[in-house]
């Protein structure tokens, strides 16, 4: 346990460079993620089904991502050359973002950039873990600074006060002046070649990883699998629509608070393994439905009183709604794939939360929104209360029938 919460390894070049493309590929995507929405609204009017469109282009990515993973860079090219290219590519489709006149104009830029983007997340795993000796101890610390990547772009966009002035297209152009850095970085990154024989030949199902697909016949995986899904609709709601809410409301420098979030976020992990020994996976999960439910009964009263301090808690609440689920959740798939598919089981399960479920999720919130719209004034206390009673349904269906009757230690079969 201690070796999880203190891994002794001393800064090398190479993990400093790790590190360091971590840190910034995550400042790219922090820079107008969480404001897109309240981009949309205040610059081209958008409507509800608009902002959600825009926030599926994720979903559609993370369903491409496997593919041009797989295909690409496990067979054709080195993992980091791919990742300048895609940063290179993505840097001129960002600064289009930019400078778009509507959301039509906007949209195809997005879209594009979020296709190629998404599987930059996997290209830095992978180059990452080919330099580790032990990934287990030396992984945690370089993926943490992806999430203080994130932290820091929302930081920037709250000292620019950007929000306030409505200028939040300078977010775009923060991100693609980042991703040329990144794309230019990332050909000093170690050598990461592809390990498989590009002419062997191989089924297209273990191609596509669609093999990981028999860890579906274990009932218990089975409905985590559909509760993750599920619970990804109301996390959707929070990525597209916590921040227009929170400037609606009037907090100043809201994308600077909710970096609280991810602050959240990266004290809970260091915590995970000490709730998976003491209460095991299932309670775990359970916990982190919990938090879902709570945070967004928390944005839905506190709105209404205009009691500050539940909004700050709902976004501390994120730690544990991402680690014990999410976090957990992968944990749990490792520990109960097969070994010959478990790098495909966790692309079968991101496949799931951030394709599919994040897709219905975006745009069920985009409905939703436009139902609780009256002459542009939007009755957030009605809009919360959504996302938190399905929360609670899905709380209450994982809990009465998720049986894992297996003990599972936190090593790996």
């Amino acid at each position: 346990m201690s070796q999880i919460f203190s891994p002794r390894w001393n800064i090398t070049g190479v993990q400093f460079k790790l590190g360091l493309m971590m840190f910034l590929d995550f400042f790219v995507w922090g820079t107008w993620y969480v404001t897109m929405g309240t981009f949309l609204v205040d610059a081209f009017n958008a409507d509800g089904i608009q902002v959600a469109i825009a926030y599926e282009a994720q979903a559609i990515g993370a369903i491409v991502a496997p593919v041009i993973v797989g295909i690409l860079a496990d067979r054709y090219f080195s993992a980091q050359k791919l990742m300048g290219v895609i940063h290179l590519i993505g840097s001129v489709l960002l600064y289009q973002a930019s400078v778009s006149h509507s959301f039509n104009q906007f949209y195809p830029y997005i879209l594009s950039y979020l296709i190629l983007y998404m599987p930059t997340m996997a290209l830095c795993n992978a180059i990452s873990f080919r330099q580790m000796k032990n990934p287990t101890k030396e992984f945690t610390p370089i993926r943490v600074l992806g999430t203080i990547g994130w932290i820091a772009a929302g930081l920037f966009i709250a000292w620019f006060n950007w929000e306030a002035e409505k200028t939040l297209e300078k977010t775009f152009l923060l991100g693609a002046i980042v991703s040329v850095i990144l794309g230019v970085f990332s050909f000093t990154l170690p050598k990461t070649p592809p390990l498989v024989d590009r002419t062997k030949k191989v089924s297209i199902l273990k191609l596509l990883g669609l093999d990981s697909f028999r860890i579906l016949k274990s009932k218990s995986y089975l409905l985590f699998f559909i509760s993750s899904i599920l619970i990804c609709i109301p996390l959707s709601f929070y990525y597209a629509w916590a921040n227009p809410f929170l400037n609606d409301y009037g907090m100043a420098g809201a994308a600077g608070v909710m970096t609280l979030g991810q602050v959240s976020e990266v004290f809970f992990m260091l915590l995970l393994p000490f709730f998976l020994l003491r209460f095991g996976i299932k309670n775990t999960l359970i916990i982190g439905i919990v938090a879902w439910f709570l945070r967004y009964l928390l944005f839905a009263y506190g709105g209404v009183t205009e009691q500050t301090w539940m909004l700050i808690v709902g976004i501390v609440l994120h730690g544990i709604c991402y680690d014990f689920f999410f976090v957990s959740g992968q944990i749990y798939t490792e520990l109960k794939a097969p070994k010959e598919y478990k790098s495909s089981a966790q692309g079968l399960i991101a496949l799931a939360t951030y394709g599919v479920g994040m897709f219905l999720g975006f745009r069920f919130a985009g409905i939703v929104y436009e139902r609780y719209q009256d002459g542009g004034v939007t009755d957030w206390f009605g809009f919360w209360l959504i996302p938190a009673i399905f929360a609670l349904g899905v709380l209450i269906i994982f809990v009465l029938l998720f049986r894992e009757t297996k003990k599972y230690s936190t090593q790996s079969e």
